[in-house]
């Protein structure tokens, strides 16, 4: 009671404009309290004004406070514009939000959006906001109340005000040529944007009629609210262009403020028609405020206008996952073969890293070209259908959750589990053929080398830096995480570059651009287009990961950071290269044996953490949730127990699938 006695005696109507606002920051303060609830902040509202009505003076005062309020700070653009995003751009939009969590703002403003964050700075204001029962906000308005102007108090024209905004923003956004173009058809024809404001403006004149018409004001009322749901059903219609289309995060993050302006019209509606108008605006005010934090998160915004792009991304790594899941011997015995093949590209690949490296380039230029030899060794193995082994798990990831969705269907469970040990035997067949022939293909060209140049590709003091920055005692497990955390990232990347292909349709434009078309010729164009709509993806994500394998390194050595990269195949062909230069007195060596033992963890995290990465986000973008986990564990530990080498290899007599499109990399 000191407190509020001690904050009632310092209300000056008279003071400058910063100190109104900063007598109202305390007084909300006040009634917030050391975090109290929300029923605890309620009580002390209703004691405030307790003590103010007690006092006809203070009552005044307070009364003339708020109208110098009302006069200084328009209070329009808080109920029109607070809470959405005050940049056309994602990215733009991004760094104001960013900008807001760095540098601090002042109460010395007459800009409402700006001062409302400072009056209601934390989530739970929305919670006592909520709370205020009708007689509690009634209590509150009447002391507040201000004289009317041509039948409407302040707080109606302010709606009124913040209505006109909300309507001109949602038919310039429907009127928009990246929207419009990509409507349906029959929301073309519906021309739901064209008659908004004529449809609004039918209602404000039903509300300044006098006297009023109540049957004519719900009629035109109704009317609008169609009007309104039409608009959100023609701009739901784009949804469906960019499913198929592809997805545009940029207009995906148009489309969602386009929809909230559409249900902040209404309740701004709701607000102005209602019976019980305080109760009303203090409802209106605790859903400003949840608002008002959404609109601040950075986290909310990636996640809300990320969200159809991942599925997108993860719907197409799911169509090529499906290509790395052998579920008969001879499928098996072909990602064998596959994978054989690119342990013997790889093989070149470490012995061209280290003749690299002998050139004594900087630091940049070392890492860019050892990150282009990665890069064209990728795109090799993926232009000859070979496998890389750790770049299966971001694909077989979101095809192993899009069988989650089934999981209600009878024997799912036990689906699903067939397709698990189909996929660990697949991986590990591709660890095993990468392996298999990565070794005697860099014994052999470390051979070759030495013949020709008769000296050895690395020195031994390489060689045994080699063997020790492997070894399991260091810090190869971090590194071999952060390296599975690169390969789930080159595979978003191929998402998104097989997606903003299909969006920008590069593929038409390829195939018949007259241009291209006069350079290369019809057929040719056709060739090249057909080439590059198949092959996009492939070739984003092995140029991004070779240029993150090769330059990321270079980069943390430039920051002083010490941070390298462990590639389970990349690591045992250099391990190999090691073993060539010391011969066979390279058993006796304790660090080898360390070195070795180290390789299963690297495959094991290279696999587990893309995996887990690509499985996670593959479950956010379906939404698959609700299904019993504790029920697939247990069923995956009984064929565990029961048919232990079904992981490893598959039973005779599998049944037949469809061929499937042969698909490198």
């Amino acid at each position: 009671m000191r407190d509020l006695s001690n904050l009632l005696d310092d209300l000056d109507p008279q003071a400058p404009l910063v100190q109104r606002h900063l007598w109202a920051v305390a007084l909300l303060g006040w009634f917030r309290g050391n975090d109290l609830s929300a029923q605890d902040t309620v009580a002390r509202v209703v004691m405030f004004l307790d003590v103010v009505e007690a006092r006809p003076e203070l009552q005044q005062r307070l009364q003339a406070w708020w109208q110098a309020l009302v006069k200084s700070v328009d209070a329009t653009t808080l109920l029109a514009d607070h809470g959405f995003a005050q940049r056309h751009s994602l990215v733009s939009e991004f760094l104001k939000r960013l900008q807001h969590k760095v540098l601090p703002v002042t109460p010395e403003t007459r800009d409402s959006s700006e001062l409302f964050p400072l009056l209601f700075p934390k989530a739970a204001d929305a919670k006592w906001l909520a709370r205020l029962d009708a007689v509690t906000a009634e209590r509150l308005a009447r002391l507040l109340a201000l004289p009317e102007s041509a039948g409407h108090s302040p707080w109606q024209r302010a709606l009124m005000e913040a209505l006109t905004f909300c309507v001109s923003q949602i038919q310039a956004t429907g009127f928009s040529p990246e929207l419009r173009q990509r409507m349906s058809a029959s929301a073309r024809e519906a021309r739901a944007f064209h008659t908004l404001t004529a449809d609004f403006d039918a209602v404000m004149a039903t509300l300044n009629q006098t006297p009023s018409d109540e049957a004519a004001q719900h009629q035109a009322v109704h009317h609008f609210k169609e009007r309104l749901d039409a608009c959100r059903h023609a701009a739901s219609s784009v949804y469906v262009h960019l499913d198929e289309n592809g997805i545009s995060v940029g207009m995906v993050f148009r489309l969602r403020q386009l929809r909230e302006r559409v249900l902040r019209t209404r309740e701004l509606l709701d607000c102005l028609l209602s019976p019980a108008p305080a109760h009303s605006a203090t409802q209106f005010l605790a859903s400003l405020v949840q608002a008002g934090h959404q609109s601040r998160s950075i986290r909310a915004l990636i996640a809300s206008n990320s969200s159809l792009l991942a599925a997108k991304v993860t719907d197409r790594s799911a169509e090529t996952g499906e290509r790395y899941i052998t579920r008969t011997p001879a499928e098996y015995r072909d990602m064998l073969r596959n994978a054989a093949g690119g342990g013997a590209v790889v093989s070149v690949t470490t012995l061209l890293k280290y003749l690299l490296l002998s050139l004594g380039l900087s630091a940049f230029w070392g890492g860019f070209f050892a990150g282009m030899n990665f890069a064209l060794s990728f795109m090799f193995i993926q232009f000859m259908h070979w496998t890389l082994a750790t770049k299966q798990p971001a694909m077989t990831a979101p095809a192993m959750a899009a069988k989650l969705k089934e999981l209600g269907a009878p024997g799912a469970v036990d689906g699903f589990v067939d397709e698990v040990t189909h996929l660990v035997r697949s991986q590990m067949a591709a660890v095993v053929g990468n392996l298999a022939l990565v070794v005697p293909g860099v014994l052999l060209l470390s051979g070759a080398y030495w013949l020709l140049f008769g000296k050895f590709a690395v020195d031994a003091e390489k060689a045994l830096s080699i063997l020790v920055s492997h070894s399991l005692l260091g810090p190869t497990a971090f590194f071999a995480a952060l390296t599975g955390v690169l390969l789930f990232a080159s595979s978003i990347m191929a998402g998104w570059a097989e997606n903003w292909f299909v969006f920008h349709r590069l593929g038409s434009a390829l195939r018949y651009h007259p241009r291209i078309t006069g350079l290369l010729g019809v057929s040719r164009a056709a060739r090249w287009a057909r080439f590059m709509r198949n092959n996009i993806s492939g070739l984003a994500a092995n140029l991004s990961l070779g240029l993150m394998l090769g330059l990321l390194p270079a980069f943390a050595t430039f920051f002083g950071l010490g941070l390298d990269l462990r590639h389970v195949t990349l690591a045992t062909g250099q391990l190999a290269l090691a073993c060539v230069t010391f011969g066979l007195p390279v058993f006796q060596l304790p660090a080898l044996w360390w070195a070795v033992a180290a390789v299963p963890l690297i495959g094991l995290l290279n696999v587990g953490v893309s995996f887990y990465l690509a499985f996670r986000l593959a479950l956010r973008a379906h939404n698959v949730s609700g299904f019993d986990r504790a029920r697939i564990r247990s069923a995956i530990w009984a064929r565990v127990r029961a048919a232990p080498l079904s992981f490893v290899c598959p039973p005779k007599g599998s049944p037949p699938v469809d061929a499937k499109e042969p698909n490198g990399g």
